[in-house]
């Protein structure tokens, strides 16, 4: 077997092990037969929300079992077409059996990505804010950048993207926006890229064509669903109604129909400005209760990623990637080590190199507290 087909035999059963460990192979047909025992209960759908729990949770470990199977199958009948293609010497069923083996690869490598997203709310849609920091209008630019590049990711996964609200700039680009991304895993692969990101460029709005060095801050937390229950008491909000100064056109509002929720006990606040006024109090309630539930995700994660508590300032020393244009072409995760030359591409929304690794790192330390927990 030639070295290159070998390497993929490996790399294919490397997310096999991964897959089996993620879904615990072992115990995976008794779940199975209790999950099926309990849909059968007469009074199954007496709590409707338990019911649809259960049966995405049962629906999650069939889809699991039929991914490793299909990917162990396609591995096996490859491998024994290239043993007889060499037995026979037949070129042609090599070189078809290692196509399929090296498309085979990035199968399985997107579905081990995939595994890494079983988190409590790592399913759910979520809530992307950005915001400019040190900078002036250098970084209102650099915030309208992000925000493109995360709508062009969104798009390119086929995610839904929701204009809650918007500030523009005082001479270009975005003070703050807020998108609401609907589709599954969005939270999941998003949430990696909360904090700060620092942009290196010559500057357009600068006439001595200086490079300069600019902040914004990217804040992700998920949507809450039915199956997650947040009570905000009346007396621990406030809410304002005020005229939205969004971007012009079709983004300005002429009644004061914005909406703007604090939360008093932790000073937090959340706006919307782009629709009724009926509908902008419930999206920002809606906001609200995400954000807290992200603080309480954050509590319970604390011991194992720290580093992603808070969003902290958007300053030196709290970046987590930095995107450099001038004097050379790079952007690097500052927390994983990750880097690529294509900027033009990051830009254009090609993240999920940055987000597989982040996602991989986290797996490996919640493994690493787990362990430790258990001595």
């Amino acid at each position: 077997m030639r070295a290159e087909t070998q390497n993929h035999v490996s790399a294919i059963e490397k997310s096999l092990k991964l897959l089996a460990q993620r879904m615990d192979w072992e115990t995976a047909p008794h779940r199975l037969e209790e999950f099926d025992a309990l849909i059968e209960a007469p009074d199954l759908w007496n709590d409707p929300a338990k019911a649809q729990k259960l049966m995405r949770e049962r629906q999650a470990l069939i889809d699991a079992v039929a991914t490793y199977k299909r990917i162990e199958a396609g591995l096996k009948d490859n491998v024994e077409l290239i043993e007889l293609g060499e037995m026979e010497d037949d070129e042609e069923i090599i070189r078809e059996a290692e196509a399929a083996l090296k498309d085979l690869v990035a199968d399985a490598a997107e579905k081990e990505l995939e595994a890494l997203l079983d988190g409590e709310a790592d399913s759910n849609d979520t809530f992307l804010e950005i915001n400019a920091g040190a900078g002036g209008t250098e970084s209102c630019d650099w915030a309208s950048i992000l925000a493109r590049m995360y709508v062009r990711w969104a798009e390119k996964k086929g995610y839904t993207v929701e204009l809650q609200s918007e500030t523009a700039g005082d001479e270009a680009g975005i003070r703050s926006v807020a998108y609401k991304i609907s589709g599954h895993n969005a939270y999941g692969w998003l949430k990696s890229e909360s904090g700060v990101h620092r942009l290196v460029r010559i500057s357009p709005f600068d006439s001595a064509a200086r490079r300069h060095t600019s902040f914004s801050s990217v804040w992700v937390y998920p949507v809450v669903d039915d199956n997650i229950e947040i009570v905000i008491p009346d007396n621990e909000i406030r809410i304002d109604t005020y005229r939205s100064s969004g971007a012009g056109g079709q983004h300005v509002n002429t009644t004061d129909s914005a909406v703007r929720i604090t939360h008093l006990p932790t000073n937090i606040v959340v706006t919307s400005s782009m629709k009724s006024q009926h509908q902008n109090r419930e999206a920002a309630m809606n906001a609200l209760k995400a954000r807290l539930y992200q603080m309480e995700l954050d509590r319970r994660n604390a011991a194992v990623n720290a580093q992603h508590a808070s969003k902290g300032d958007a300053g030196w020393g709290n970046q987590i990637r930095s995107y450099v244009l001038q004097p050379y072409q790079m952007v690097k995760d500052l927390r994983t080590g990750v880097e690529t030359s294509d900027t033009q591409g990051v830009l254009d929304g090609d993240l999920d190199q940055f987000m597989a690794a982040t996602l991989a790192q986290d797996v490996v330390g919640k493994t690493r507290a787990e362990a430790q927990g258990e001595d």
